[in-house]
């Protein structure tokens, strides 16, 4: 490299010691990935990432849900290249989790972390949420004045983690002599499990029940577990009595949760239940625009979010989700983000919405890829019946309110995560896999047609 060349990198760019934290390896070079991409690619894309770790030459990243899938496909090499012009021992680009032998002698949480971007002034306010939000904030401000136990719940997607993760990250920033638990009841659940199958519940006890304010996000999922609904069923009355903060979500109301235990419903209910419902056309519409402000995104055409809006009605997660499957295709078809991109993306409907049932979704997919219902709910991991399995439970989660444990439970039993995992491996290939991408749209369109009158 010639002597002005090298005072031209220094000049743009800033030096780093081979060997360095990777906070440094990455902020060299992510400006570098900066000047090589249109400045609204960038923030949406690769600004969210952030570095957790390196090991053997594999630089790990971690990325928000709606841009990680995109961004390791699209710009996976991209991104190798530019930590390579500053670390060579790098080989590789992770978006996976640190191996738990490379994350230090201390013990990982069990504890699930708030999302970071899970904040108040991130939450956008409509008719159908505006109660739940004012009672979160007000438990924020107050734990255990306002509302005690605080109960919402909603179908998914439409802001119930928000609500929580808002708490506590508010908590911890301004109160932080507070002990603040935030968890999900999967993770309580197994924890207790593990808890009993090693060396006993005391530890367990003592980090549930010595705190001021435990958040607990989808705890109908421990509905029909005798011993965890036991465990809870004293660990919410300690915590009740001696005055800390309780808040849960569910997707549905106590009442309704049916193989909950009667005494643990009646509890849910001693404080405040309050709904979310669907958004309007006007919490759509403000949620977008929020996203495209958030990601430094210029959309001249201002029609384009309002026929956005107009064309995904779900929740505002699917919401997300459209924008950014708009904002990928504009990308791959080097076209702006206009009325006509979201046309050909999202055709408009031409019929009243048909009642789906997630069989009738099970069925419809099993035939869509030529084979049967129990080929899908059986153990085989072959990659027609996996990729069927995956996209039938990746409609059912978009087109029914059934939680993650119930979409499991329709598929053989499968584990929570699994199904999660499964959604987002669709997510992902929508767009990027033609083979996915066409059977999701042809079973959209068949499952959302409906049956000619007999």
């Amino acid at each position: 490299m010639t002597t002005a060349a090298n005072q031209t990198r220094e000049a743009s760019e800033e030096s780093f010691s081979k060997g360095g934290a990777v906070s440094d390896l990455w902020r060299v070079a992510g400006k570098s990935l900066r000047s090589s991409l249109p400045e609204s690619t960038y923030r949406m894309w690769l600004a969210p990432l952030e570095p957790v770790g390196r090991r053997d030459g594999t630089l790990f990243l971690q990325a928000p849900e709606s841009v990680r899938a995109w961004a390791e496909k699209r710009y996976g090499d991209l991104i190798l290249h530019a930590v390579r012009k500053f670390e060579e021992s790098v080989t590789s680009i992770s978006f996976s989790e640190i191996p738990e032998s490379d994350q230090g002698s201390e013990s990982p949480s069990s504890d699930c972390a708030p999302n970071p971007t899970h904040q108040f002034d991130r939450f956008v306010i409509g008719p159908g949420n505006h109660l739940a939000h004012a009672a979160t904030l007000a438990v924020a401000e107050a734990p255990s004045e306002a509302y005690n136990p605080l109960f919402i719940h909603g179908a998914p997607g439409l802001g119930k983690t928000h609500l929580l993760g808002s708490i506590a990250n508010y908590l911890r920033r301004n109160v932080p002599e507070l002990v603040v638990r935030f968890t999900s009841a999967e993770a309580f659940t197994s924890e207790f499990v593990a808890s009993l199958r090693e060396n006993g519940t005391a530890e367990f006890k003592r980090k549930y029940r010595n705190i001021d304010v435990l958040l607990i996000d989808d705890i109908q999922f421990i509905a029909g577990k005798p011993h965890t609904e036991e465990e809870f069923f004293h660990t919410f009355n300690v915590l009740y009595e001696s005055g800390s903060q309780i808040v849960l979500s569910a997707d549905r109301m106590p009442a309704e949760i049916t193989t909950l235990a009667d005494r643990l419903s009646d509890r849910f209910e001693w404080g405040l239940t309050t709904e979310i419902t669907a958004p309007n056309l006007a919490t759509r519409l403000a949620v977008l625009r929020h996203l495209v402000t958030e990601a430094g995104l210029e959309v001249v055409d201002q029609e384009a979010l309002t026929l956005l809006a107009r064309r995904v009605e779900t929740n505002l997660r699917q919401l997300r989700g459209a924008l950014t499957r708009t904002l990928a295709e504009a990308s791959l078809r080097s076209s702006p983000l206009d009325s006509a991109l979201i046309a050909k993306v999202f055709p408009e409907k031409t019929c009243e919405p048909v009642h789906l049932t997630p069989e009738k979704i099970r069925q419809t997919t099993a035939e869509q890829f030529g084979t049967d219902e129990e080929t899908l709910i059986s153990r085989k991991r072959d990659r027609r019946t996996s990729t069927a399995r995956n996209v039938a439970m990746f409609l059912t989660r978009e087109m029914t309110n059934l939680s993650f444990p119930q979409i499991a439970g329709l598929y053989g039993g499968r584990d929570h995560s699994t199904v999660i995992s499964s959604i987002d491996r669709v997510a992902g290939q929508i767009s990027v896999d033609p083979e996915v991408t066409a059977a999701v749209d042809s079973l959209r369109a068949t499952l959302h047609t409906p049956a000619p009158e007999a």
